[in-house]
C-alpha cells in the first residue's frame, strides 16, 4: 500500500524523486541505492548514507541537526543567529567554516560526500559557493532546499521571485528528502508529523487572533540604515504568517525580499512592523537596536502610526525565511498581534 504521505510529496510541485527501476518510498522502508533525486532543476544520485556532510545554511544544518544527524556534519556555515537550544550541545562540536559564505575550496578540505545547501544562490547556476558542476565533477552530491526553488526563479539577482505562495509542505518535502538520502526515513516521518501537529495547532490559534485585514510590514534589513528596506515579498514565508493570520501585507511585489523605500513604506502605512533579530552583521541594519532607533528617530518613519504606538513584532530572523522556525515565526506573530490589541 502506498503511504499518503508519500503519494501527497509525489504529487506536490517539482517533488519528482525516483528510485532505481522508478519504485516509490514505501512507508519507512529502508533506503534502496543507489537513490536518484530531481533537485532545483538538477539530478543528484547517491551511492550510500553519506557520512560526511557540508551544510551550508543554519536551516540546513538545524534540519540535519533534528533529524539526529550531528556526527554526520563535518562543516557549517550561513548563519543568522543562534542555533536552537535543542542542539546547542551538538552544534558547538560541528566546525565553522564561515558564518557567512564559505569558500568552495573550505567546502571541499572537508571531504564531503554530500554538501547540503538552504540557497540556491550559494549552490547553483551562479553559486557564490560553487556550480552544481564543480562539485559533480568531484563526484560530490550536491542538495538544495526544494523551499528555495519549487516556483522561484533565482536567475533575476537578489533573493530571486517566487511565483507561488510558500507553504510548509516544501519543507516537509525537504526532510522527506534528506531523511530518504541518510536512510532514516522513520525519523523524517517523525519529525514532519510533530511539525504538521504544530502548524495545525498555530493554524487553529491565528484563526482566533485579531489580525484579520491589519496591513503588517515584515522588515529584514537595510544596507544603508536611512536607505531603502529589504522587505517580505507576497509569496515568502512571511506571507505564508500572514495568509493564516488573514493579515495583509502591504508589500505586493513576488521578489523574495525586494528592496522598498520608506517613502513607499510610509505610504502604505502599515499597522505593524515586524522587525527581524539577528546575529548576522553583513548589513548596518541587521542589529535590531538601529532598526528601532531609526524608526523612532527618523523624521518621516516616526510619524507612521504603527510607530507612534510601538506596534512592533520582534522576530528571529531564521523564522522569515522558508525552514522548520516558519512554525515559530508564524506562532510569534500570532501572539505578538494579541499582545498589541487590535491594531486598526
Amino acid at each position: 500500500m502506498i503511504n499518503q504521505r508519500r503519494l501527497r510529496f509525489a504529487v506536490f510541485g517539482s517533488l519528482a524523486y525516483a528510485l532505481v527501476g522508478g519504485a516509490s518510498f514505501p512507508a519507512s522502508a529502508a533506503t534502496i541505492y543507489p537513490l536518484t533525486i530531481k533537485n532545483c532543476g538538477s539530478t543528484l544520485t547517491v551511492d550510500k548514507a553519506p557520512q560526511r556532510v557540508v551544510s551550508i545554511g543554519q536551516s540546513t544544518t538545524e534540519t540535519l541537526l533534528a533529524l539526529g544527524l550531528a556526527d554526520k556534519i563535518v562543516g557549517t556555515a550561513v548563519w543568522f543567529g543562534p542555533v536552537l537550544k535543542a542542539y546547542e550541545a551538538d552544534n558547538a562540536k560541528i566546525k565553522r567554516l564561515a558564518d557567512n559564505d564559505p569558500s568552495f575550496e573550505a567546502v571541499v578540505a572537508q571531504q564531503p560526500d554530500l554538501v547540503a545547501a538552504q540557497y540556491e544562490w550559494h549552490i547553483g547556476p551562479n553559486g557564490s559557493v560553487g556550480k552544481r558542476e564543480q562539485f559533480s565533477d568531484l563526484k560530490i552530491p550536491a542538495y538544495v532546499s526544494p523551499a528555495d526553488c519549487v516556483e522561484k526563479d533565482n536567475t533575476t539577482g537578489g533573493d530571486g521571485v517566487r511565483k507561488q505562495l510558500f507553504t510548509m509542505q516544501l519543507v516537509y518535502q525537504e526532510i522527506h528528502e534528506l531523511a530518504a538520502i541518510f536512510d532514516i526515513s522513520d525519523r523524517g516521518d517523525a519529525l514532519i508529523a510533530d511539525l504538521e501537529k504544530r502548524e495545525a495547532a498555530a493554524g487553529a490559534t491565528a484563526s482566533g487572533s485579531n489580525a484579520k485585514a491589519v496591513p503588517i510590514v515584515f522588515w529584514f534589513s537595510s544596507k544603508d540604515v536611512k536607505g531603502d528596506a529589504f522587505v517580505a515579498g507576497k509569496n515568502g514565508a512571511p506571507a505564508f504568517m500572514m495568509q493564516a493570520l488573514g493579515a495583509r501585507n502591504v508589500i505586493t511585489t513576488e521578489d523574495e525580499w525586494p528592496l522598498a523605500s520608506w517613502e513607499s513604506i510610509v505610504a502604505a502605512d502599515p499597522r505593524v512592523i515586524v522587525i527581524a533579530r539577528m546575529d548576522r552583521r553583513r548589513f548596518p541594519a541587521d542589529a535590531l537596536d538601529v532598526k528601532l532607533k531609526f524608526l523612532e528617530t527618523d523624521p518621516v518613519v516616526s510619524h507612521l502610526d504603527a510607530v507612534r504606538n510601538k506596534r512592533f513584532v520582534v522576530m528571529d530572523a531564521m523564522s522569515m525565511n522558508p525552514s522548520m522556525r516558519t512554525i515559530d515565526g508564524l506562532e510569534a506573530l500570532a501572539d505578538g498581534i494579541k499582545a498589541l490589541g487590535q491594531p486598526q
